[in-house]
């Protein structure tokens, strides 16, 4: 018998011993293979985050009326440039500059992270390096100029378990709708920065916040507010709690750009209550602010 049939006989044994037994061959498992793909997936996914965009979460009242406590929305994490603070996790040693750098537009909605702490918060940059700040009456003044500022009508807010409007943060505003239902009735302002961004904000009245001495923005530095200005602690509050003043522009971390989606905070581990929790209408919208055109007079 010539080896090619030996060969032949051989892989005709091996059949019908798998076929008696009923079980297929099997191959072994990869296991270092597996990990080093998962840990490359997880590799990148941290770069992109750290180096495109990356979701986050509103925790807080204080950039309402146009962010909601459960609100999900993108930070894209280029649009600055990159810094320390781009890292998704913040291993990186604080240093000063950027690479790639640019400032925000007064106006943008912007991720940081202050001084003395490691989380991020979320406010509007409305103080440009080189400017003079200053609040009197809740008006901002930039350079010795008032802010324009045009009350519009109250905003009528669902009330839900992720916005309660509660009597600590919105005295006397709960009420009811047309409808029925109830709603958080939030005095507006729309405030127009000099450059033709416009967007609205929170005013509940007088607040120990509404008068800030002149400050002179430092080079390489930002001046922030909440758009719930009565509820923000922003660069008007002192540190910890607040920002302190001014901050470094590499303390920034990205630009917010649209909502992807909003919750009521309804949710459980029942999946068939997930779909009930979204609030309607409010994904997709853009976080950037409207601009009008800016004439100047000679």
């Amino acid at each position: 018998m010539d080896q090619e049939t030996r060969d032949k006989n051989m892989a005709l044994e091996n059949t019908a011993d798998s076929k008696s037994t009923g079980k297929p061959d099997k191959e072994k498992t990869d296991w270092l293979g597996e990990i080093k793909s998962i840990g490359l997936l997880l590799l990148a996914v941290l770069a992109f985050h750290s180096l495109v965009a990356k979701p986050f979460y509103i925790p807080s009242v204080s950039m309402m009326p146009g962010l909601l406590v459960g609100d999900r929305l993108i930070v894209s994490k280029y649009a600055y440039g990159w810094s320390w603070v781009s890292p998704t996790f913040h291993i990186v040693p604080r240093v000063s500059g950027r690479l790639f750098g640019s400032l925000p537009e007064r106006g943008d909605v912007v991720i940081l992270t202050p001084r003395e702490q490691s989380s991020d918060y979320i406010k509007r940059v409305i103080g440009l390096p080189g400017d003079t700040i200053e609040l009197r009456g809740g008006q901002v003044f930039l350079n010795g100029v008032g802010v324009r500022q045009d009350v519009q009508p109250d905003l009528q807010v669902p009330i839900d378990a992720n916005s309660p409007c509660g009597v600590h943060e919105f005295p006397g505003a709960r009420g009811v709708d047309a409808a029925g239902n109830p709603v958080c009735n939030l005095p507006i302002v729309r405030e127009t920065l000099p450059n033709g961004v416009s967007y609205n904000i929170i005013d509940l009245g007088p607040q120990y916040t509404d008068d800030v001495a002149p400050v002179e923005i430092p080079q390489g530095q930002v001046y922030l507010l909440g758009d719930n200005r009565d509820l923000s602690a922003d660069s008007r509050v002192a540190s910890p709690l607040g920002l302190g003043g001014p901050i470094p522009w590499e303390n920034i971390g990205g630009r917010a750009e649209f909502i992807t989606f909003s919750l009521d905070g309804t949710t459980t581990l029942n999946p068939l209550s997930w779909w009930g929790a979204f609030r309607s209408g409010r994904a997709g919208t853009s976080l950037r602010p409207d601009k009008a055109a800016v004439t100047t007079t000679q």
